[in-house]
């Protein structure tokens, strides 16, 4: 869950495109072979990332194709490609205008400048798609929805080992914890899983689709519903399940990652549960609470409005554009499938051992909300790190201080949340 609200003007999902290719004359086959093939990158607009993927071909004349997971655009024709030497430029047509990506080439990337409507925002593409199948550190798992792919950290000795499945938070997030939202890294994730290796437990964590690995698996967000993120996490611990690798498998699940995970120990395997940061309350609350703190009078009237009819199960067309990046229409399945699970109700079915960590200095999931889990369910473990913000690092007092340990991967993890793990681990016989 974001503090803030971010808004894309991107309308490439209502693309009108004319198919077509234009040969560009290169004879050099040496710089064809160089630009011909699958690029996978992203376009920088303001606050974050759209990530797309360009196929590139010269079959006599040259050719291409264009895909925007999370926005359901699938292998688009580009309407003109041109190469000349390192200098690349593809094109597509939006209703009578164009849209261009003019780009140079060097060492396996295509850098340069994406353009629509009198604006430009850098564009960067790498050659190759998001996933190489040969990588030994990836295990990859089949959904309904296609394959998922997930990193492995293991500890440097012989297993078996217990393995954690480290399930991320909202938004554009990767198995790393850094989200496309929010400028440079933050690595929380990543150093979670290196803290476990130290201590003996192995790990795996994916990109949530449409991000990173998991590009291509990307739903559109009109056709999205929280419970696919519970049956992708429970695919995992059943993928873990069958490897003799393991001896024991538990959830970590940060943020968001919390409640999704809380179902699918349910409905998995798992023998132990860790929450990160996660919300006591169900998302219309969080988010009307959030919301109050930005809005007043009308707008805050119609976004409770709004947020009570998803709660219902309805639908609502006429958004104010105020309110646009929030509960646009393609969203709202999505808000409402997430209003129905709430993280009191799943703590409190929770059959595993289960603790609960909250930061004192989290601005985003306030230590109230850890409290609330607690509340429903007595028997978890509690801890809270007076110093700790929400992507798990020690942080100042103040917000913009706070805010910039978010791009710092430099900043180690918390004082005290791995030992505080790890006892207990060790309490519940998950670790020996």
């Amino acid at each position: 869950m974001r503090k803030s609200v971010y808004m894309s003007c991107l309308i490439i999902i209502m693309l009108a495109l004319a198919a077509g290719c234009i040969d560009d004359g290169s004879e050099n086959k040496e710089d064809d072979a160089a630009v011909s093939g699958k690029w996978t990158g992203s376009i920088d607009i303001p606050n974050q990332q759209l990530d797309i993927i360009v196929n590139l071909n010269n079959d006599d004349e040259w050719s291409g194709t264009i895909s925007i997971p999370v926005q359901g655009l699938e292998n688009y024709p580009l309407s003109s490609v041109t190469v000349d030497g390192s200098d690349v430029a593809f094109f597509m047509e939006i209703q009578g205008q164009q849209i261009s990506f003019d780009g140079a080439l060097k060492d396996d990337v295509i850098e340069g400048d994406f353009s629509q409507y009198g604006q430009s925002f850098p564009f960067k593409l790498t050659k190759g798609g998001p996933v190489d199948e040969d990588d030994g550190n990836f295990a990859s798992v089949e959904t309904g929805e296609g394959i998922l792919y997930g990193e492995v950290e293991k500890p440097d000795r012989e297993g078996p080992f217990p393995v954690m499945l480290i399930i991320p938070g909202s938004g554009p997030t990767d198995r790393n914890g850094n989200s496309n939202a929010i400028k440079g890294e933050n690595n929380s994730l990543k150093l979670l899983a290196e803290g476990l290796a130290e201590y003996g437990i192995a790990s795996v964590r994916y990109d949530k689709r449409g991000v990173g690995k998991n590009l291509e698996a990307a739903i559109p967000e009109n056709e999205l519903k929280f419970d696919q993120f519970v049956d992708d996490a429970v695919a995992w611990t059943e993928l873990l399940e069958q490897e003799e690798a393991y001896s024991k498998i538990g959830i970590i699940g940060h943020s968001q990652g919390s409640l999704v995970g809380m179902p699918a120990a349910q409905e998995g395997h798992a023998d132990i549960f860790i929450s990160l940061a996660g919300a006591g309350h169900s998302i219309d609350q969080v988010l009307y609470e959030q919301l109050e703190a930005q809005l007043s009078g009308d707008l805050l009237q119609e976004a409770e409005n709004i947020l009570e009819k998803l709660k219902q199960g309805e639908a609502v067309q006429d958004v104010s554009q105020e309110l646009q990046s929030v509960f646009r229409p393609s969203v709202q399945r999505f808000l409402a499938s997430w209003i129905q699970y709430d993280p009191g109700n799943e703590m409190a079915q929770l059959e595993v051992p289960a603790l609960i960590a909250g930061g004192g200095r989290d601005f985003q999931v306030p230590v109230s909300e850890a409290e609330r889990l607690h509340e429903a369910q007595p028997n978890a473990d509690r801890l809270i790190f007076d110093n700790m913000n929400h992507v798990l690092k020690e942080a100042p007092a103040d917000e913009e201080g706070n805010m910039a340990t978010y791009s710092d991967p430099e900043l180690p993890l918390a004082d005290g949340l791995m030992e505080g793990m790890m006892d207990f681990l060790k309490e519940n016989d998950f670790l020996e």
